[in-house]
């Protein structure tokens, strides 16, 4: 979002929250995650990592991460998940009334898509389902929960669902269960889960819109820019027109080329004779010479797009897994 990592905005808020220590439940990605986060300091964090030898749902990150929380309550802050208002508000309401669970919950227009929960009449936590077909309510989970120890006899008392994971909702349901304290919060401002490519995109608008221009790099006489747009130290604009709001990476050239709304262009990135906008285009990809407007996109690391000059014209493809293509 906006160049940086959606995880380092979690690792923001849970600062902003006044949380110091932090573990991070890796897996196959480990590598990655510590070479962007190491040990935390530059985010005012401690930071550890704990291994999960699989994907085994978000109930059994809580089991394995026993040993590093101890008794302590914590924040589970699910690291694809954006709160704009973070986290704070809720965590101090956790302190205050001392309860053994608290969920966060959000009005949704496509409940069966999330875990959600049924409320009774005072607000209190009746029921908890996972992506039902035949949704009960509106109120989806929020992928952050505040649980003190009493979370671990629920998470050890469980078992796979049927889709083979240790459940969230059900270590939480089997609090509600047996009695134990479990409160809900209601979500006002935007909240994004940005595991689907539409909601990358929104959470990348929502958080572009909040954007102070500065113009830290070279720009020509040549080009124009309007909005709120961010130039990072080392890019290039020749020949261009910017038109926010938008950021153009650290290295990045852009030349005789449009960028629109809500782009993050990263570091190193070269855009050439194109048109983009409401897109995200990651580290080191080049566009060059597509006619065509792209937008609604995202465009992967080391990526290379760019028209050729065969005759007749074809289409020709290197896609990675689980990719998309829309051809109009």
């Amino acid at each position: 979002m906006a160049n940086r990592p959606i995880l380092f905005y979690g690792l923001d808020a849970m600062r902003m929250a006044g949380i110091t220590d932090v573990g991070i439940v890796v897996g196959d990605t480990h590598q990655e995650i510590k070479d962007a986060v190491g040990d935390g300091s530059a985010f005012g964090l401690r930071v550890q990592y704990i291994a999960q030898e699989a994907p085994l749902g978000l109930a059994h990150a809580v089991k394995i991460s026993q040993p590093y929380l101890q008794e302590s309550p914590f924040v589970m802050y699910l690291g694809d998940n954006l709160v704009r208002d973070g986290i704070g508000d809720f965590v101090q309401e956790f302190r205050q009334h001392q309860c053994d669970a608290q969920i966060l919950l959000a009005h949704v227009g496509n409940p069966s898509a999330f875990g959600v929960a049924e409320l009774d009449a005072k607000g209190r936590v009746l029921r908890l389902e996972e992506k039902p077909q035949a949704p009960k309510s509106d109120l989806a989970l929020v992928g952050v929960y505040m649980f003190d120890a009493s979370v671990y006899e629920a998470v050890n008392a469980i078992r796979p669902s049927a889709r083979g994971e240790l459940e969230i909702t059900d270590a939480i349901q089997y609090l509600v269960d047996h009695g134990r304290r479990v409160r809900a919060s209601i979500v006002q401002g935007w909240w994004k889960d940005t595991g689907k490519l539409e909601d990358l995109l929104e959470a990348n608008r929502l958080v572009l819109s909040g954007l102070q221009g500065r113009i830290e790099g070279r720009v020509d006489a040549a080009s124009q820019v309007e909005g709120q747009v961010v130039v990072e130290a080392g890019a290039v604009v020749e020949a261009s027109v910017l038109r926010g709001p938008l950021i153009l990476g650290a290295g990045a050239l852009v030349r005789k080329s449009y960028i629109g709304p809500f782009t993050s262009i990263a570091a190193q990135c070269v855009v050439e004779d194109s048109e983009i906008e409401h897109s995200i285009v990651l580290e080191a990809a080049q566009i060059r010479g597509i006619g065509s407007r792209i937008e609604s996109s995202l465009v992967g690391r080391n990526v290379r797009v760019f028209r050729g000059d065969l005759r007749p014209k074809t289409y020709k493809f290197m896609v990675g897994d689980n990719s998309e293509i829309q051809l109009f």
